[in-house]
């Protein structure tokens, strides 16, 4: 392994969903493990924020498409600066000209892909023959890379990491947060935390939710999050007041401890499950659907329950389960941080600077 490695991580995307949270992460746990990394970011994107402390340096510019000449003015210019080992990446937008760019400075090429979005046949070209290292994020979505036509030998499987500092349980903010919410304390909290997409199965959770309230009144649902079926959620649980619909919040680590369960029931498939994991850390066990890369994120009957997907009675079932036996809801939650460990950021941080060495 070269001693100290020089890593370019360009993500020039503003947001702040997954891929951009794993390139927070994991770039902030190599820095952490030794490697020397600089970051090519939107200026004012989420990365950048979320980097301005960690021991990184950024570099700024922006890919508005894969042809964008003030993109590729950036990643030039960062490239003669940087003198990377590696350049690496993450978002499907830039993988050409990374490739074309890294190729012309003879700099070697690591990327990412965490999406299960069909290929184009030009990406699919790329990333199957040119000389590259290829990362899914779950054992998942190589699968599903190798079915549209990537050779299984090509494509690598890399976790998802998780600074495990970052989440606990907090008993205090429980307390604290139940209180402010009106809640019992023998109240039975099912969280979701994610986009308020029809695709992530909100629906069906709001409707498993009033069925199980209507067995056991204890019984209520709280919402983290937003998106693009926002209106039409708050609308159905309109006048429901056992459900509380709070948006977004940030840090949102607290309220893994608020809930008694945290339920992430897609009914299209997501790619890794990362809320099942932060929640695990938290001691909260979970109620995963039997979904893409879900089942990976968390250890089904010993941190949670893994349920058939768009099933409502069998979700209504399994919350009415967990709201009757407290005993168990604690005994799942207490195994998950240590099924969480395997993902600490340090660990994944570690074995992708071997990998990149071999």
């Amino acid at each position: 392994m070269i001693a100290t490695p020089r890593l370019l991580w360009v993500g020039t995307n503003p947001g702040g969903g997954g891929t951009e949270t794993h390139m927070i992460t994991l770039s902030r746990a190599l820095a952490e493990q030794g490697a020397e990394v600089h970051c090519l970011v939107h200026p004012q994107g989420r990365i950048a924020q979320a980097l301005e402390t960690a021991p990184v340096t950024r570099h700024f510019g922006v890919f508005r498409n894969s042809a964008d000449p003030g993109g590729i003015r950036a990643l030039r210019r960062a490239i003669r600066r940087v003198q990377p080992d590696w350049v690496v990446g993450s978002f499907s937008k830039e993988y050409w000209p990374l490739a074309l760019i890294s190729r012309s400075a003879g700099r070697p090429l690591a990327l990412f892909r965490h999406m299960d979005l069909q290929l184009r046949p030009s990406t699919r070209w790329l990333l199957s023959r040119w000389p590259l290292r290829l990362f899914a994020i779950s054992n998942y979505l190589r699968d599903r890379l190798i079915l549209q036509g990537l050779p299984a030998k090509r494509v690598e499987v890399l976790a998802n990491p998780l600074h495990l500092s970052d989440f606990q349980r907090d008993l205090e903010a429980r307390r604290e947060e139940r209180r402010t919410l009106g809640l019992a304390e023998n109240d039975f909290v099912v969280g979701f935390v994610g986009a308020w997409h029809r695709g992530k199965g909100v629906f069906m959770l709001a409707d498993a939710i009033d069925a199980a309230q209507a067995v056991d009144p204890r019984v209520h649902g709280l919402w983290l999050g937003g998106g693009a079926h926002e209106a039409d959620l708050r609308a159905r649980l309109r006048d429901k007041p056992w459900h509380h619909l709070l948006g977004w919040q940030d840090p949102v680590t607290p309220w893994y401890s608020v809930m008694d369960i945290l339920a992430l029931p897609s009914i299209e498939p997501d790619t890794f499950g990362r809320v099942c994991l932060e929640a695990q850390v938290c001691a909260t066990p979970v109620l995963g659907a039997a979904m893409g890369g879900i089942p990976e994120s968390f250890a089904p009957d010993r941190s949670g329950l893994l349920l058939p997907a768009g099933n409502m009675a069998g979700w209504r079932d399994a919350i009415l389960r967990f709201a009757a036996d407290r005993h168990l809801c604690d005994e799942l939650g207490a195994a998950g941080p240590e099924y969480a460990r395997r993902f600490d950021a340090d660990i994944i941080a570690r074995d992708f600077l071997a990998t990149l060495a071999r």
